[in-house]
C-alpha cells in the first residue's frame, strides 16, 4: 500500500494542514476581534481627548 516514506510525507502533510486549521481558527475567533477592539478603543479615547480640548 504505502511505502515508509510516502507514509511520513503524508503524515507530514496532515501534520501540516491540522496546524493551519487550527492556527487559522486561533486567529479568527481570539487574535482578530482583539486586535480590531483594541484599536476601536483607542479610536474612542481619541475622539474623546478630542472634544474635551
Amino acid at each position: 500500500m504505502f511505502e515508509f516514506d510516502q507514509y511520513l510525507g503524508f503524515i507530514l502533510f496532515l501534520s501540516v494542514l491540522t496546524m493551519g486549521f487550527w492556527l487559522l481558527i486561533l486567529l479568527l475567533t481570539f487574535i482578530v476581534p482583539y486586535w480590531v477592539g483594541g484599536a476601536l478603543i483607542e479610536r474612542l479615547k481619541e475622539i474623546k481627548n478630542k472634544i474635551k480640548k
